[in-house]
This record gives C-alpha cells, sequence and structure tokens, in this order.
C-alpha cells in the first residue's frame, strides 16, 4: 500500500518503528495529491510555504500533511470562503485550530474547496467551482466541507479540518466515504474560523477512521480565551475512548427520522449497522424527537439572519475586493459598496443575506427570528428528554447518497432538505458524528450517524469505533471493486 493511502495512526506507528519518514510520507501525498487533483479539485490553493525536512528542523510530534478548508486563518496565506470578495485576502493570524496544528507538527497542505461562505450541501456554490466525489465523478462531495471530504477520501491529504454549521463536516464525510466530526459547541475553538452563523459553527475532522478522529481531536480541541463561546471544561484523551465493546450501552432511533423520501438503500444500511451494534451488546429503543419537522425551516430562519449580519462587513473598504463601477451612480462610496457587493458575492449568497434580513427587519423579527429562537429551544429541549433514557443516538447522515453535479442546482428547497438529519445537532449544540456504513449499488457510499450529550464525544467515539472494527467498509477504497 502507499504510504498516502495508510490513514494518520498508520503513519505514526510506521514513523516510531523508523520504517518511514515524515518527509517520504510528505512527498508521497504531495505527489499523488497534485496528479488526483486535476480531476477531483479538491483543493483551491497550496501552501506557499511547503515544510522543511533539513536537519535543523525540530523533530514534530504528528508530521501529517493535513488540509484545511478555505475558511480557515493561516497567517500571510491567502483565504478566501472561495467566495469572490474575499479575493487576496491574507489573515495577519493564524486560527487557533492552525496554530495547534503547527504546534503539534502537523504538515499544512494548502486550502480546500468549499460552498461559499459554507453555503451550501454540495460544493457546487464556489467561485472555484465544483468539486467532484472520487467515488463518482459526475457526482457533488456534499458540502459546504467537500473539498475537505473529497481530498481525504481521494488520498491527497491524510486528514482534513472542516466546518460543520448545518451538516457541512457529516454530510460530505457520508457522500465521500469518510469519518467527520462536529464537536460540541465550544469544544473547538471557532478563532480563526471565518463566520457563517456564529452559533452554530463548529471546526471539526475529518478523517479515513474513527481513530484518525480521536488523534485529530485530541490535537485541536481545549478552551481559548479568545473565543467567547469557548467553554472552558476538560479535554479527555479521545483514544481512551475506543473500545470495541456496547455491552450495556442503549441507543435510542428517532421514529422521525425515518420517514417518505429516505433512499430505501440508506434505510437498509442503517438498519444493518443497528444489527451489528446489537451483537457487540447495545440494547435500541425507539424515541420521539417530536420537534423534527421543524429543524429545516428553524435552522434556514437563524442561519441567514446570523450569516446576512456576519456578511454585512465585506463592503470593499478594509480588505478584499473593491470594484467601483465606470459610471457614478450615487456617490462614490455608495457605488463602491454596490459594486463590491453585487460583484463579489454568487447567487446563494445573496439568497441567503436577503433572506436574513427580511427575518431580522423591523415587523418580521418577532415573526420570524424570535419565533426560530424559540422552536430552537424546544429542539434542544427534545435532545435533552432523549437523553435521560438513552446514551446515544442513531440516524443516517443523509437521506440519499450523493446526487449528480447540477441535478439540484435550480432548486434549492431540495438541496436544504440535504441536511435534514443533520441541522438539529448544529441547533441543540450537541456532538455528532458521520462514518461509512455501506454502499449503494452504485458503488456510492451511505453514512452513519451518531450524536450524544454535550460533551460526551467519548460516548460518540466508543460507539463508532465498535461498529468500526466489525465491518470493513472503512477500508474500502475509491477505485477499488
Amino acid at each position: 500500500m502507499n504510504l498516502f493511502e495508510h490513514p494518520a495512526h498508520e503513519l505514526l506507528d510506521l514513523l516510531k518503528a523508523q520504517k518511514t519518514s515524515a518527509q517520504a510520507i510528505f512527498e508521497s501525498v504531495f505527489s499523488h495529491l497534485k496528479q488526483s487533483d486535476k480531476n477531483i479539485k479538491a483543493f483551491v490553493r497550496l501552501s506557499h510555504q511547503l515544510p522543511d525536512f533539513g536537519p535543523a528542523v525540530p523533530s514534530r510530534n504528528y508530521p501529517i500533511p493535513i488540509a484545511l478548508k478555505d475558511n480557515i486563518c493561516v497567517e500571510g496565506q491567502e483565504v478566501t470562503c472561495c467566495s469572490h470578495i474575499l479575493e487576496g485576502f491574507k489573515p495577519p493570524y493564524d486560527a487557533t485550530v492552525t496554530q495547534k496544528l503547527k504546534k503539534s507538527g502537523a504538515l499544512i497542505l494548502g486550502n480546500t474547496n468549499m460552498d461559499e461562505f459554507a453555503f451550501g450541501s454540495s460544493t457546487e456554490n464556489s467561485y472555484y467551482g465544483p468539486t467532484r466525489n472520487p467515488w463518482d465523478t459526475a457526482c457533488v462531495p456534499g458540502g459546504s466541507s467537500g473539498g475537505s471530504a473529497a481530498a481525504v477520501a481521494a488520498h491527497e491529504a491524510v486528514w482534513a479540518l472542516g466546518s460543520d454549521t448545518g451538516g457541512s463536516i457529516r454530510q460530505p464525510a457520508a457522500f465521500c466515504g469518510v469519518v467527520g466530526v462536529k464537536p460540541t459547541y465550544g469544544r473547538v475553538s471557532r478563532y480563526g474560523l471565518i463566520a457563517f452563523a456564529s452559533s452554530l459553527d463548529q471546526i471539526g475532522p475529518i478523517t479515513k477512521d474513527v481513530t484518525d478522529a480521536a488523534l485529530l481531536l485530541n490535537i485541536i480541541a481545549g478552551y481559548d480565551e479568545r473565543d467567547s463561546t469557548s467553554v472552558n471544561v476538560p479535554v479527555p484523551d479521545y483514544t481512551k475512548a475506543l473500545i470495541n465493546d456496547a455491552k450495556g450501552l442503549k441507543i435510542g432511533i428517532p421514529k422521525e427520522y425515518f420517514i417518505e423520501g429516505m433512499d430505501p438503500e440508506v434505510k437498509q444500511s442503517i438498519l444493518e449497522a443497528i444489527d451489528v451494534l446489537k451483537k457487540k451488546g447495545a440494547a435500541f429503543k425507539e424515541i420521539s424527537l417530536p420537534h423534527t419537522e421543524y429543524a429545516v425551516a428553524t435552522y434556514y430562519i437563524i442561519a441567514t439572519a446570523e450569516a446576512s449580519s456576519n456578511l454585512a462587513r465585506y463592503d470593499g473598504v478594509q480588505y478584499g475586493l473593491r470594484l467601483q463601477p465606470q459610471e457614478t451612480r450615487k456617490s462614490a462610496i455608495v457605488d463602491m459598496y454596490e459594486e463590491t457587493r453585487d460583484q463579489g458575492f454568487g447567487p446563494e449568497a445573496k439568497r441567503r443575506i436577503m433572506l436574513g434580513t427580511y427575518s431580522l427587519s423591523s415587523g418580521y423579527y418577532d415573526a420570524y427570528y424570535l419565533r426560530g429562537q424559540k422552536v430552537r429551544t424546544l429542539i434542544k429541549d427534545d435532545f435533552d428528554q432523549a437523553f435521560k433514557n438513552c446514551d446515544a443516538i442513531l440516524t443516517p447522515t443523509a437521506p440519499t447518497t450523493a446526487f449528480r453535479i447540477g441535478e439540484k442546482a435550480n432548486d434549492p428547497l431540495s438541496m436544504y432538505l440535504s441536511d435534514i438529519y443533520t441541522i438539529s445537532a448544529n441547533l441543540a449544540g450537541v456532538p455528532a458524528m458521520s462514518l461509512p456504513c455501506g454502499f449503494s449499488k452504485n458503488g456510492l457510499p451511505i453514512g452513519l450517524q451518531i450524536i450524544t450529550q454535550s460533551f460526551a464525544e467519548e460516548m460518540m467515539f466508543r460507539i463508532a469505533y465498535t461498529y468500526e472494527q466489525n465491518t470493513d467498509w472503512h477500508k474500502r477504497k475509491v477505485g477499488q471493486k
């Protein structure tokens, strides 16, 4: 097996046994990336500071090549959220997760493609064009962290970081057959993450298996005083939760998630996953999350309102794109604002800004945004009640496998419903993970979602690891039959 195909924990074992070197690993991944990405287009730019492997360089604990979604800041390197309006922006500081990665010795490969400002479920809303699913290049990789998920699936990065606002790590992980983790809101610092919806966004790992996800979360998790939403609680060693045993665990199956519209192959894979965990000692019971039907509507009120507020700062004054129309229309400054925002934002960004601005406007705030926040509380209460009777909740990650590029481009509502199973975890702030649990007859991956209580990621990892160790889905590689 080529070095670039190994998960990080196997590479670390090879390094420890002195059977390879950090330079050999990096060169294997980087060489494969440059060839593979001509077709996949997972990356929008590569790092201009490639690692130095000279004798004077200090030793690295985790010299593993990693990809960063194009909304995570790296000092001095362009980051654009895959939007024309941030073209040329080079942040003067590292995100906290970037600092932690650098301290660990991780090797940053570059920035991965995404839906503009994370607005999407397919990575088609990118200024740089779509990323393709490595399992079938006619299909989307999911979104908005589609570039990161595709990069890991295609072995163009050993692991990656994405951000998850309504499923943007988990849904592409499911579509690309990799592991994606949305930690508890506040578990990982958002400092240096360019905001979409500040009360929902969370950075998390995208990896080849559950062990790698635990390792990467170990590196990036923890309190950060620079992030006012960061929670000051101890961070356990998640690798200690990797126990191949589900004996005594009670897992809930929400009846609201098994509804019309779910692909029969997805349903069958989830039922088979339940059987695997039953054999390892888990007990299952049907539960209810009664406000699930309101989750999508609630999310698209709250998220667009926060996006409208966050994106108001992009006006051509301090950074990024600045355009002036050829003819004076109102005044120089107003013309510049209007031209910059008109040309700088893509159609989906404009749609969400308008939706959010409307729901925050005078006369509509109470009817939409305030009501949305009240329903959000009810959704969180549903989870609180459910976790009184179970240790975790198991669901599909997405109702279907990856759809074809362009299939939903002109149907925003259909696109929004791609995240129907993932949105609630963001609204409730609880951790959730997607991992591979099967393939369709067309050879496309299917994802299993595990949700646990806030800051109970260890339980999530234990269940995921137990399932993974008793199946072979995570071992299947792109190109294999």
